[in-house]
């Protein structure tokens, strides 16, 4: 923020009131570009965010629920963006369009459009609005390319910074361009122009807040209300014992080099209510495209220990350095591969979280299925339309039982704010697909006195010839694991079977993978950890989870120790006598 302002004794009236309007306005930005875009990724799946930032790339404020791990990597734009323009190249009426991986550090379908924000002739603010287009050429078609991906140019189109509208006049040949490069330029053109008018909103709502209080008094404010949460955060910290706390997680492998490992590591230094997250010991960027450059996966969990409810701004990162150095997996250094970029940050959140477990027992889960959700994915074209039609979901998965409760089944990750699938019937209603089953999976969830929730069972079928993205995560030897006693959940698979009932589903592992019509795709999504020791449920509560068909009677016996009559009524000296021969076996 700009430190010429001079400085205001601020009311603590007004104080509240822009606290309380900044994310209104991002989360009206929000509403305004859900309700106008044309792609079921944005108005459906919600895979975006809405924000505002000053010139030296601090966040105002962002809407809540977005996906959250974008907040690392908006500043990052406007930075860059001001080193390209400088403050007197942005005019009223531009607006920039960009996605480029030196910077952004993220899959070329993530496009970024921020507008400036003057007040009286004088640049204040950016607005700015990420989302998912659906395609941007190359092999970006649904999710993103993923991990196979060699280079950002097989990916697709790159956009550095350029200005799509320029004082209000649209840059024709930059427009035809992206047309022209694009398999459904309706929809991403046509969500381009809802992020335009979002980012517009903003501005306006702005101006209004500016002409209302005066441009010193929003200022002071927004300087205050970073100063507020950054102690907030200090506070939350000095309660977690000072010193150094170590974990470690990995992928099988990156989906190219099969069999090496993808190291995750993190080293946190806690002092004073200022907390360190080194994530230096984490793999070297890869040949494969899982590489990213961004804060997100530290910023992610620090964020939900120290505010996880609270209105973000650049406050709620201050009291926290983050060490990531050039060339890790991370920070990966342009042109390496970044198709897949988020598919290990909810792993790293989760490592972080394990990491401080022992200080913070009493408020630390086990860990989630820590990937980024069963993408159901498939693309054609239609035969009786001539037109291209692309079907996007992500499905959930079972997070961690918790010191108090179950873990949640079928959510999105922590990394993925107020992400949801796909409603069955905008599906079938839009594209020549059927999903057959949407179900939680028995016995899925991790084991404990806390149950790990479930993971989903999902069967899509198409009815014309296309093409499935199945790229599973590389996630079957490091499980999501129990705490204190609690067992490890499930892993995510892929399966799609090609034609008749009678055939077989077999693992696949591939994007693009081409199918006859009337395949079925199968996407079971994993399952969160178990919290405590599974002997110490309650048995009415397994009983419960058997009635709902979430456990099985024999996993009620195996695992918790619960014995049920015929009537699935507790049998009370059955479940004693069993619970204390398991627990004799128990390992010392």
């Amino acid at each position: 923020m700009d430190t010429r302002v001079k400085e205001s004794k601020l009311d603590p009236v007004t104080l509240e009131v822009v606290r309380n309007a900044l994310p209104a306005i991002s989360n009206e930005m929000a509403l305004d570009l859900q309700r106008t875009s044309y792609n079921m990724m944005i108005y459906e799946v919600r895979d975006y965010c809405t924000a505002l930032l000053d010139p030296e790339g601090n966040l105002i404020c962002q809407n809540v629920g977005g996906v959250s791990h974008f907040v690392a990597d908006l500043g990052v734009l406007i930075t860059d963006g001001m080193k390209r323009y400088g403050r007197e190249g942005f005019k009223p009426g531009d607006v920039v369009i960009t996605n480029h991986q030196a910077v952004a550090g993220q899959h070329l379908n993530n496009i970024v459009i921020y507008t400036p924000v003057f007040f009286e002739g004088e640049l204040l603010m950016f607005a700015m609005v990420r989302a998912h287009w659906i395609d941007v050429g190359g092999t970006s078609t649904g999710f993103g390319a993923g991990a196979h991906v060699a280079d950002p140019w097989l990916e697709g189109l790159q956009l550095d910074q350029l200005k799509i509208y320029r004082g209000g006049e649209l840059h024709e040949p930059l427009y035809r361009l992206i047309k022209d490069n694009i398999r459904f330029p309706e929809s991403s053109l046509g969500d381009m122009k809802s992020q335009i008018a979002s980012c517009r909103l903003g501005m306006r709502r702005m101006e209004e807040m500016f002409k209302k209080y005066g441009k010193d008094t929003i200022l002071a404010c927004i300087r205050q209300i970073y100063q507020e949460t950054e102690q907030k955060c200090r506070n939350v910290v000095a309660k977690i014992k000072d010193g150094v706390y170590e974990a470690e997680s990995f992928l099988d492998d990156d989906g190219v080099t099969k069999g090496e490992r993808v190291r995750i590591h993190t080293k946190i230094t806690v002092k004073s209510g200022h907390m360190i997250i080194d994530l230096s010991g984490c793999s070297g960027e890869r040949k494969a495209g899982i590489n990213s450059r961004t804060y997100a996966g530290a910023r992610v969990a620090y964020k939900a220990l120290t505010g996880p409810l609270d209105p973000v701004n650049e406050g709620s990162f201050s009291a926290c350095d983050v060490i990531i150095p050039e060339g890790n997996i991370m920070m990966a250094r342009y042109p390496a591969p970044m198709a897949g970029w988020s598919q290990m940050l909810p792993l790293v959140v989760d490592t972080i979280i394990k990491a401080l477990a022992p200080a913070m027992k009493d408020r630390t889960p086990a860990a989630h299925y820590g990937l980024l959700g069963g993408g159901v994915v498939f693309f054609g074209v239609h035969p009786k339309t001539g037109r291209r039609f692309v079907v996007q979901s992500i499905e959930g998965g079972g997070w961690g039982g918790r010191p108090t409760e179950d873990g949640e089944s079928g959510t999105v990750t922590v990394c993925q704010g107020d992400v949801r699938n796909a409603s069955i019937e905008g599906i079938e209603m839009k594209c020549p697909v059927i999903i057959q089953n949407r179900s939680l999976r028995q016995d899925s969830g991790g084991p404990g006195k806390f149950r790990g929730g479930l993971g989903l069972n999902v069967n899509a079928k198409n009815l014309v010839e296309g093409r499935w993205n199945l790229d599973s995560p590389r996630r079957m030897q490091c499980l999501p694991w129990g705490l204190w006693g609690g067992m490890q959940g499930d892993a995510e698979e892929k399966f799609l079977r090609l034609e008749g009932d009678k055939q077989e589903f077999k693992k696949v592992e591939a994007n693009r993978y081409p199918a006859p019509a009337n395949a079925v795709a199968w996407v079971r999504t994993g399952s969160g950890g178990g919290w405590g020791d599974p002997l110490d449920r309650d048995p009415a509560m397994v009983q419960w989870d058997v009635i709902e068909e979430l456990v099985s009677e024999k996993s009620a016996r195996e695992n918790y120790g619960v014995v049920l009559k015929k009537d699935q009524s507790i049998d009370a000296a059955a479940t004693d006598a069993l619970r204390a021969r398991l627990r004799t076996a128990q390992p010392a």
